[in-house]
């Protein structure tokens, strides 16, 4: 099972909504290490004719994979078996990570707002781009997105454990096309969030330990959606003349199963 599994038995014991009042069950305060933000700030930018330079390339293998509702066609990435045949074609790029890199950072406080400070960095967001040569073979190129940030955020006092900045980063490619020389130009939507953190020890009311359920093995069981019925039906308060009979047996060929196949 899992915390939201229909088969838990207890779910007042897991974690999701409250009913009721959030203060009962709380059992004690207890102390825990997070990383807590101070402050945090989004930009969304539209780069237009970003240069991009490959680093390095693989090349695209596709495999069949398949189950009970069909077959797929699945991308994977293996050595190259040869260099990339010009003319490149441009397909697509985005992100491989939400982790930015930060560098060149300054903090500059202000001196009319205390709690506040200048930030100026460069961001660095790596991305795959997918390309292709003329024959038709498929490449992903590794490449960086760099984004010049000048920010105001809240930045915390002086302290014995210092504040830390982190950039969490998203991007995609609209529209691209190869220069030569390993390089792309590209027009390209970035989302950048510039968080203050710092590692703290936190008190906090807490409801006791959770109660883990055992985990629940996937598996085809057709008979599970018919036993988690009532047993015995529950009164309808309906008019007779919004009665209407239903066709069991139809109904259940016709449903579909979820994945694009009907039974």
């Amino acid at each position: 099972m899992s915390f939201y599994s229909y088969k838990n038995a207890n779910p007042s014991c897991c974690p999701g909504t409250i009913s009721g009042s959030a203060l009962d069950g709380l059992q004690e305060k207890v102390c825990v290490q997070v990383k807590r933000v101070y402050d945090s700030g989004l930009t969304q930018k539209q780069l237009d004719d970003q240069i991009v330079t490959i680093t390095s390339y693989a090349q695209v293998a596709n495999t069949c994979q398949c189950n009970a509702c069909g077959c797929q066609e699945v991308q994977d990435t293996v050595p190259p078996t040869s260099a990339p045949v010009p003319p490149i074609t441009f397909e697509s790029c985005r992100s491989t990570t939400t982790e930015g890199t930060i560098r060149n950072l300054t903090v500059d406080r202000l001196c009319d707002r205390p709690c506040f400070a200048r930030v100026r960095a460069t961001i660095d967001a790596p991305i795959d781009i997918l390309f292709t040569d003329s024959r038709c073979v498929e490449y992903i190129g590794k490449g960086v997105v760099s984004v010049d940030q000048d920010l105001l955020l809240s930045i915390p006092d002086e302290s014995i454990v210092p504040y830390t900045l982190e950039a969490m980063v998203s991007a995609i490619c609209v529209s691209g096309t190869y220069l030569g020389n390993n390089q792309f130009k590209m027009t390209v939507c970035v989302t950048i969030i510039m968080k203050v953190l710092a590692k703290v020890e936190i008190l906090i009311p807490s409801y006791g330990f959770c109660n883990i359920p055992p985990a629940e093995e996937f598996a085809d069981s057709v008979c599970d959606e018919f036993f988690s019925l009532p047993l015995f039906p529950h009164a309808s308060l309906c008019n007779e003349g919004t009665v209407q009979s239903t066709n069991f047996a139809a109904s259940y060929n016709n449903r579909s199963c979820g994945c694009g196949c009907n039974r």
